[in-house]
């Protein structure tokens, strides 16, 4: 595959003050930072989402407790931030006390692994409705590949939540008060499929070192797969990353949200999250160090009605902004739907049109083939067997892991 590299800036950057705590690999945990020494701000590196989520809304409000997140890191590096969001809440989000640590398991943390987070110098931090907060770097090194806990104390009661549904991972809702920096998990008493107020963990990683953004659907959020167990396709493609050289490495942001489209929809409880069009800013291109964007999102707007021409126009919208951007911008095949809720031969006409315009227009900086690694031979419009989550649409973790397979690991550095 050829592909144009259309980018000539740096990273995106983020400014921050203060320092906390280390947050590092156990001893003989084996675990690798995926940075060298030369890593830093200072010393050549530059800041990457090691990992990443996009926003949506979650329903009712939380008062007066804390969320306990359960995120996994792509690559290693050092100087942990994490992003806080309030980009859909309807009132200010106050936090007092907010902990990074190490997953032991389920809601319980490793034993002196947790760290406070601190905001300009401060442990309390006040969000308004449609803004987001960076923390303070943590010292130390963050290993690749590793389960961290973000858990945040709830002051006073919210509105609207801004959360990422479906998640694929359990998180942890704590009884009343502040159990942030609790290493037991016996006042988590209750699970949720949402990762709560997070959308991005940075990393200060190897100046070669940058992030694919994968934008798009519930396929993308990997519904389907066994939760707790990050066999999403992205995580495949990060497990691969991890493998290779240093240089040759990327970390992985996922942005997916169930139900989403290009073209419509809005954020608001129970919705499929505003639009790939209306999201790319605040969910892709402002996280830090974002030098891809992967694209596999198409089939919920088909289910909608979209045409063929409507859809190819939305996609030229995304690379038009994206390589305005400064970035790249590859194009994703769309999976089989066939026996699903959403096919019609209509729609699967639509379906194979525009995946031709992915594959031959050469408007995309490249193309990952899901299609052609998920779909049955002996009937190119369906999944294969061995792949099908159930409902004939999304993939169950043997075709995520299919999934994360298809795409180059080279191609996608868009050199």
């Amino acid at each position: 595959m050829t592909m144009t590299w259309r980018r000539m800036g740096a990273s995106l950057l983020v400014t921050v003050v203060g320092t906390a705590g280390l947050v590092a690999a156990a001893p003989g945990d084996g675990a690798t930072t995926g940075a060298g020494d030369g890593a830093g701000g200072r010393g050549g590196g530059a800041l990457v989402t090691t990992w990443g989520a996009a926003d949506d809304v979650a329903g009712g409000t939380l008062s007066d407790l804390t969320v306990r997140n359960v995120l996994r890191t792509s690559v290693g590096g050092k100087d942990l931030r994490i992003r806080i969001s309030n980009a859909n809440g309807d009132q200010p989000l106050v936090t007092d006390s907010v902990y990074v640590g190490r997953q032991a398991t389920g809601a319980s943390v490793l034993p002196g692994s947790s760290r406070r987070l601190t905001f300009g110098g401060s442990t309390a931090v006040t969000i308004p409705p449609g803004a987001m907060a960076i923390s303070d770097p943590l010292p130390g090194a963050v290993p690749a590949l590793t389960s961290l806990t973000v858990s945040l104390h709830v002051v006073g009661t919210t509105g609207v939540i801004t959360a990422h549904n479906r998640a694929m991972q359990h998180s942890y809702k704590s009884t009343s008060g502040d159990h942030a920096a609790d290493e037991s998990g016996t006042a988590y008493q209750t699970e949720s499929a949402a990762w709560y107020f997070v959308n991005a963990a940075i990393v200060d990683a190897s100046q070669q070192v940058e992030t694919v953004a994968t934008l798009g659907d519930s396929i993308t959020s990997s519904v389907g797969t066994t939760i707790d167990t990050n066999r999403r396709w992205p995580d495949i493609l990060a497990g691969r990353y991890a493998k290779l050289p240093e240089p040759r490495r990327l970390a992985i942001s996922n942005e997916g949200i169930s139900g989403n489209r290009v073209l419509g929809g809005v954020a608001k409880a129970g919705s499929a999250g505003a639009s790939a069009l209306a999201r790319l800013d605040k969910d892709v291109l402002t996280k830090p160090g974002v030098r891809t964007v992967l694209v596999l999102e198409g089939i919920n707007d088909i289910y909608a009605g979209a045409t063929t021409g409507q859809l190819i126009s939305g996609y030229r919208q995304l690379i038009a902004r994206v390589h305005a951007a400064g970035r790249c911008i590859v194009g994703g095949t769309l999976t089989p739907m066939g026996s699903s809720f959403v096919y019609t031969p209509e729609k699967e006409a639509v379906r194979q049109a525009v995946n031709t315009f992915i594959r031959t227009s050469r408007e995309f900086d490249g193309v990952a083939d899901f299609d052609a690694a998920t779909r049955d031979p002996a009937d190119p419009s369906r999944l294969a067997p061995a792949y099908d989550g159930g409902d004939g649409l999304h993939p169950n973790d043997a075709g995520n892991q299919a999934m994360g397979q298809a795409p180059n690991l080279d191609s996608l550095r868009c050199k």
